[in-house]
């Protein structure tokens, strides 16, 4: 074995609840390059060699790589292969060279995956060597004038690919130059921020809703307006009688978050006549809009929009992975010049090999097979969630119907949703109260719990039930901490 592969063989561990490979292997070339094992000029084994001599996949090697090319350590000279970058990027001053401390065991526990959780997709089932292979190709055929300029507002090839995408998948219909690439929903929500809002400015957000939009908006200066959600979404009316001059109105409307339900053609045209006449605008956040069950998925609110009014968000994190931290902005040409250029200045696109690839992954036809096979895998999983709540569960627990989305919801009875997670934790399990995404509590305390189903294999769905139905037993038996 060589040198160079005697040093980085110890790092490579392959036990059970380890970090993934190619983080190992990043987070050792890292390590010697900063500390100066591999000094700057020094090339690299290739991948294929790297692989073979680590005895991984060719496709673990390549993320480590791109990885490491995007953020300046190593660069790429064509057929003499990859080199330790000269200079090297600035080492914080008075930073560590010393290999890091072990993380502690609470730190590794936050990374493993309990049956429930949600806001994780399938990452079991992601075609990781097909992404790898295609962020190595675009991180290996780097141009010298990819490494010295990007646009800001996205690569091309990217919000070409996307466009199309949503004129195929939710009846949006945009030109690509109406595509920003941003860093997921919440890169997203901070360049609206920042580019259409003053401080002060007053926006609807859907109650309950998504708490952490929430406390973005909150943290960006903006006023909230807790608009009351019924069973056809977004109560329109009451937004008006409660903030008559708001400025933005943030909504869920194809799969609403947490309660399930989609935004009714009424209520979706009263919002835009809303938008309208208020000179206001919508975000619509489609979350989850194209995993249903039971029917096609709804077209998105964005393609009822005649008038310029509607900001419409995306991300990739759902449908690929969280990690990615890619999403996407369709905006009206008016809002376009305000965007970009906060876009330009505080917040540009995520780096170009991982755009590239995303563009690939798309027109390739990667991305469409990918979700035909996780929508049929989630309805696996979802079905043998429901047979296993019919079956097993408490008799505190009752389920309200929903078409769509990754995660059910029940509600609770004669219980607190906060104890019931608090005892679920200690037995595994992992659901979400509902009484968190309640901002305020006008027709009394909403307790329930979201159940996340993309993570639990179906065969694990009956054990996981019990253990739930373990937990509510217990929140029932320990003392309230109100009486």
């Amino acid at each position: 074995m060589s040198t160079r592969g005697a040093m980085l063989q110890p790092s490579i561990s392959r036990r059970r609840g380890d970090r993934p490979l190619h983080v190992q292997l990043y987070d050792r070339l890292r390590e010697a390059i900063l500390a100066g094992t591999l000094t700057p000029g020094t090339r690299l084994p290739s991948a294929r060699a790297m692989a073979q001599e680590l005895r991984v996949s060719r496709g673990t090697v390549d993320v480590a790589y791109a990885r490491l090319i995007v953020e300046g350590f190593l660069v790429t000279r064509g057929a003499a292969g990859t080199f330790v970058m000269s200079p090297l990027p600035l080492t914080p001053r008075g930073a560590s060279t010393a290999p890091p401390k072990p993380r502690r065991a609470e730190t590794r526990a936050r990374t493993v995956l309990h049956p429930f959780q949600i806001g994780i997709p399938g990452v079991d089932a992601f075609p990781i060597a097909t992404w790898s292979r295609l962020l190595g190709r675009h991180a290996r055929s780097a141009r010298a004038m990819d490494l010295a300029h990007s646009d800001a507002t996205g690569d091309n090839s990217l919000r070409e690919a996307i466009a199309t995408h949503l004129a195929v998948a939710r009846g949006v219909i945009a030109h690509p130059d109406q595509v920003l690439i941003t860093g997921g929903y919440h890169g997203a929500l901070g360049l609206m921020a920042r580019a259409l809002s003053s401080p002060g400015d007053q926006a609807w957000i859907e109650d309950p809703g998504y708490h952490r939009a929430r406390s973005a908006l909150s943290l960006a200066g903006l006023r909230l307006a807790a608009v009351p959600v019924d069973d056809e979404g977004l109560d329109v009316a009451r937004g008006v009688a409660l903030a008559p001059r708001a400025r933005f109105a943030f909504v869920t409307p194809g799969h609403q978050m947490p309660l399930g339900m989609a935004l009714s053609l009424p209520r979706r045209l009263a919002l835009l006549a809303w938008a309208r006449s208020a000179d206001g605008w919508i975000v619509e956040d489609d979350y989850d809009g194209e995993f249903q069950y039971d029917s096609a998925p709804l077209p998105a609110l964005k393609s009822l929009d005649d008038q310029g009014r509607v900001l419409y968000a995306g991300t990739f994190s759902k449908s690929m992975f969280p990690t990615l931290r890619l999403g996407f902005l369709v905006v009206p040409d008016r809002a376009r010049d305000a965007l970009a250029r906060v876009a330009n200045l505080l917040q540009p696109a995520p780096p170009l090999a991982i755009q590239r690839a995303a563009a690939d992954f798309l027109r390739e036809g990667h991305f469409a097979r990918h979700m035909r096979r996780m929508r049929n895998l989630y309805a696996e999983r979802r079905t043998a969630l429901l047979h296993a709540l019919d079956e097993l569960s408490s008799p505190y627990l009752q389920l309200e119907p929903t078409t769509g989305g990754l995660h059910l919801l029940a509600r609770l009875s004669g219980v607190r949703d906060d104890a019931v997670v608090t005892h679920a934790g200690s037995l595994g399990l992992a659901p979400g109260p509902l009484s968190s995404y309640q901002l305020s509590p006008e027709k009394g305390r909403l307790d329930g719990l979201l159940l996340g189903f993309t993570t639990l294999p179906a065969p694990r769905a009956r054990e996981a039930v019990s253990r739930l139905s373990r937990a509510i037993e217990l929140a029932r038996r320990a003392p309230s901490k109100g009486a």
